[in-house]
């Protein structure tokens, strides 16, 4: 039999997996740690509880599997992307890590926008924005408010590449990682020499790990320490994952040109995987080989979506999701004239306007708690619409949307989706999609599949699908078109 250890590195806790050659979960187990917030939109964790979480859930997940550690024979693990950490030549962290969701360097974001660098054409054809989240305004941040530690760091690179390092005692970064947030390009280079130059950052090129290797491919094999510390063989390859949303795409068996995933949770974020360069207004990417060799990834995505409805049970002193949903579920498309605007954190794309703010148009005292409910998730599923439009105008289209995360447990959330969007929405057997990639990655890496694609054939089941339906898409064609003259409209205001 053949076994395989995969991680999930997320914003609350680490969770590890174990699979078999099947696809099949048989043992889970996760350990939550710290993030410690501050004034100035900071948000941090320490490194080394990281590495704790994964020990502790690796030994809990095997037991709990009950298989012998004996023969696990590869590794893999997907993180949260963007968050920075500077480390020592032992992999010490020199200072807490600025996580993903830290946005201190806004200033920073702006004085990278500011260099009209070619590199730049990777955000909305080189309109922007750059994000704050992001590997250099991280990087540009520490040098100017920490020097020493800017340094001092042997290396500056993330999550990611701290576990690889504790696992193998090799410095390499993740081809997702670096091709999706740090300026990467496969197809014209590599790394961003003339940006990091421009800003007066040469020396980070000499920071950040000098290896950089693609999902599935072997990074090595556990280091003596690490074997002990997991009780694992030091044969077991690791094997290279990358940021979760990515490898989400995996396991929802998203892989072909002109297929497309839509992961949900918090925010939403659209992938599209296409043959052929892309870079267009309105649209983030293309991103050359960051998760399958020789084809190119386009990137939609929505601020807030999951948040807005955790903001109106916040409001109204909690939700009771089953009767809202019934209620919300008999009511036509339109929810009796209400729309929202789901810019309630900004607009990421199309229009790339982090001042743009969300919006109720067309309340009446007749309207109650499950109108608002359903008019949140339509304006959430216009949103993605409005995507997929810029996706269409800048010449990918997509006849379907593969889902996964939290919003896939609900039927109306998917059945709005797919009426909104006018195409199926398919959802997969498992919803962890990062994990079942990270397990995909991991047997494939260990010589199992000849491909990728093959791997998924192999491990990720087919679920169900959920067809729009012919008059809700109809319905909702003249209510997408007042969706849309709400952004003008409203911006005029909010100027």
């Amino acid at each position: 039999m053949s076994y395989f250890l995969t991680a999930d590195g997320g914003t609350e806790s680490l969770r590890a997996r174990v699979y078999d050659l099947s696809g099949q979960e048989l043992g889970s187990v996760a350990v939550p740690y710290e993030t410690r917030f501050s004034a100035g939109a900071r948000a941090e964790q320490n490194p080394a509880d990281w590495w704790a979480a994964f020990v502790t859930a690796t030994r809990g997940a095997i037991a709990q599997a009950g298989v012998d550690p004996a023969l696990i024979e590869a590794i893999t693990y997907a993180t949260t992307c963007c968050s920075v950490v500077a480390l020592d030549r032992n992999g010490h962290a020199l200072r807490p890590a600025l996580i993903w969701m830290d946005v201190r360097a806004s200033d920073e974001a702006k004085a990278v926008l500011e260099t009209g660098d070619p590199a730049l054409c990777l955000n909305g054809g080189g309109r922007g924005p750059v994000s704050a989240e992001w590997m250099i305004p991280k990087a540009l941040w520490l040098k100017r408010n920490e020097p020493a530690i800017f340094e001092a760091a042997f290396r500056i690179c993330e999550y990611q590449d701290f576990l690889t390092y504790h696992l193998t005692g090799e410095w390499a970064a993740s081809l997702d990682n670096v091709g999706l947030r740090w300026h990467y390009r496969n197809d014209a280079g590599g790394w961003p020499k003339s940006l990091v130059t421009s800003l007066g950052l040469a020396e980070l090129l000499e920071k950040w790990p000098p290896r950089v290797v693609a999902p599935g491919e072997i990074v090595g094999t556990l280091c003596s320490s690490a074997a002990r510390e997991l009780g694992l063989k030091p044969s077991v390859k690791v094997v290279q994952g990358g940021a979760d949303a990515l490898i989400g795409m995996i396991g929802l068996g998203v892989s072909q040109p002109g297929q497309l995933a839509l992961i949900t949770g918090s925010s939403h974020l659209q992938f599209g995987v296409t043959e052929a360069p892309l870079n267009a207004p309105g649209v983030w990417g293309s991103y050359a080989d960051i998760v399958y060799p020789g084809r190119y990834v386009v990137e939609g995505g929505q601020t807030s979506s999951g948040s807005v409805i955790n903001w109106l049970g916040r409001l109204t002193g909690g939700l009771d999701y089953a009767e809202l949903n019934a209620k919300a579920a008999a009511l036509e498309p339109g929810a009796e004239g209400l729309i929202v605007q789901d810019h309630f954190q900004g607009n990421r794309t199309p229009y790339t306007d982090p001042l743009s703010r969300g919006a109720f148009v067309g309340l009446t005292l007749a309207h109650e708690k499950h109108h608002i409910f359903r008019a949140i998730m339509e304006g959430i599923g216009f949103g993605t619409r409005a995507i997929l439009d810029a996706f269409g105008r800048a010449g990918y289209v997509s006849s379907e949307m593969t889902v996964g995360g939290g919003a896939a447990a609900s039927d109306l959330w998917l059945q709005i989706h797919a009426d909104t969007a006018g195409i199926p929405v398919r959802v997969p057997a498992s919803r962890d999609a990062p994990s079942t990639g990270s397990a995909v990655l991991a047997a494939y890496g260990a010589g199992h599949f000849s491909s990728i694609d093959d791997g998924i054939a192999a491990m990720v089941r087919p679920g169900r699908v959920i067809e729009p339906i012919a008059a809700n898409v109809a319905r909702y064609e003249p209510i997408y078109a007042r969706y849309l003259a709400l952004y003008p409209a409203l911006k005029e205001v909010l100027a």
